[in-house]
């Protein structure tokens, strides 16, 4: 077998490259969700995605002889190096991500190749895989490869933790997503913690407004950095992130999914949760990213009213200062059970999941067991010292 050899991706039609071959090694996988090249594209342009503009990254391909085998991004997040190293990141560490290998050769290649770049930028650890952000993909699938994911999630090559473990890497913390039956009722419990909330006139949860939605977003995301500002992996979100967030998810929202709690007039807390645009994509979009006119054109129209569909809360958030309270689990049950009566009664949903949830978040574990959710896939991140 010839030697890999590994070279950074430099131009436009290298980084091309970099996107497609995702498609390629993962064509064959039926539960492998295509998303659209030219999002793929923005993702890994400079000045395109704000992360880049407090971030310096590499891409690298791998080849043997002239045909591409391999890939990985190599990049620190100036923002994740000034966080408490008890929080995950913190001085001297850096990521690598967005790994796609023929074999375990190649990925072994890129793997040293993108170690050597951060070396070379003064890291002497790495915390992996990060694609890009903790954020976006974070961590590797070791659970759930007999189902597609569901929006802003990622589906891996079922190898790719072992020959990632086999380098020395060591977990430091697992992801869980949560699936959940949203026909279901949920425990009488629930319902009475639910209903003593609807009585309660100093709390109040509202739809989001449509038609501010940049500004609905920055409440939202305020009351994000705030709630998460200790946890594991933390990184702010800035303001240009912000407003870049809100205008890709803009098509996706739906002002009954994406709810605000207020207690005495103040926003604190907030469910996000996105219709799967997964299921219609993986009937419409080419395994290239591609999509035909009419498959677009389908697309934006179920973008427009979705039906049959499963649901996705990636974010939910309550500020610091109601944490551990009864207010705090109080308004996060409102919030999922109007919304889920949303979903059952508009959307004609049948599934939600819940995730990604950080294994040791007691609070949110004990949410998604009190619903009756089950755990439906995990992914691992890996440390080790460079």
């Amino acid at each position: 077998m010839a030697d890999v050899t590994v070279s950074p991706v430099t131009g436009k039609r290298e980084l091309g490259a970099f996107v497609d071959l995702a498609y390629r090694l993962n064509a064959g996988d039926p539960n492998w969700v295509p998303n659209l090249r030219s999002e793929e594209m923005e993702k890994f342009t400079p000045g395109k995605n704000p992360f880049f503009a407090h971030a310096r990254c590499q891409l690298f391909l791998a080849r043997r002889g002239d045909r591409i085998v391999g890939r990985i991004s190599a990049h620190i997040d100036e923002l994740a190096l000034l966080v408490p190293p008890e929080q995950g990141m913190g001085p001297g560490t850096g990521n690598w991500g967005a790994i796609e290998a023929e074999d375990e050769a190649v990925a072994a290649a890129l793997i040293s190749t993108a170690e050597e770049w951060l070396r070379t930028q003064g890291m002497n650890r790495v915390l992996a895989p990060m694609n890009l952000s903790v954020w976006e993909e974070p961590g590797i699938q070791t659970k759930g490869f007999d189902h597609p994911p569901m929006i802003m999630m990622a589906h891996h090559d079922r190898r790719y933790s072992g020959w990632i473990e086999a380098l020395g890497y060591e977990t430091v913390k697992m992801l869980r997503t949560y699936d959940l039956d949203i026909r279901k009722d949920f425990p009488p419990l629930i319902a009475r913690i639910v209903a003593s909330g609807e009585k309660n006139e100093r709390i109040r949860v509202r739809n989001v407004v449509l038609a501010n939605f940049e500004a609905e977003a920055a409440i939202i995301c305020d009351i994000l950095n705030d709630a998460w500002s200790d946890n594991w992996g933390f990184v702010p979100f800035t303001p240009e992130e912000i407003a870049y967030t809100a205008r890709k998810l803009r098509p996706l929202v739906h002002p009954d999914l994406i709810r605000i709690a207020e207690y005495d007039g103040e926003p604190v807390a907030f469910m996000m949760t996105l219709p799967d645009l997964n299921q219609p994509q993986m009937r419409l979009n080419k395994r290239n990213g591609k999509p035909s006119l009419l498959g677009l054109i389908k697309l934006l129209l179920w973008l427009r009213k979705p039906r049959n569909a499963d649901l996705r809360v990636p974010l939910m958030g309550v500020r610091k200062h109601l944490q551990s309270s009864r207010l705090a689990s109080q308004l996060a049950f409102m919030m999922i059970e109007f919304i889920r009566k949303a979903a059952i009664e508009k959307y004609h949903g049948k599934r939600g999941e819940l995730g990604w949830i950080l294994e040791d978040n007691q609070g949110m574990v004990a949410i998604a067991d009190a619903i009756g959710s089950m755990v439906n896939r995990e992914y691992r991140i890996y440390a080790k010292a460079l």
